[in-house]
């Protein structure tokens, strides 16, 4: 665990970032007085980085024949021009 001062902090923001990336906890400080911790987020909060399969949902969504036509796109540009 490292502390550090609000100051510095501030000024070394990303090394401290990097740090607390490779797992370690800082504690900032304001005059001494630790307020706020930095540290990574647990291994369930992370956002995920795999990548989704293309193509999963083929099948599971049908649309009417008229979604795009002219007289369906006159009402939705109406619902967003506040005509109704």
């Amino acid at each position: 665990m490292l502390k550090v001062n609000l100051h510095e902090a501030k000024a070394n923001l990303s090394r401290y970032a990097k740090q607390v990336k490779d797992g370690e906890t800082v504690i900032i400080c304001d005059r001494n007085k630790p307020f706020a911790e930095l540290r990574p987020l647990a291994k369930s909060r992370r956002p995920s980085l795999k990548r989704r399969k293309l193509g999963q949902d083929v099948g599971k969504i049908t649309l009417a024949a008229d979604w795009d036509s002219p007289a369906t796109n006159a009402v939705i540009a109406d619902l967003f021009n506040g005509s109704e």
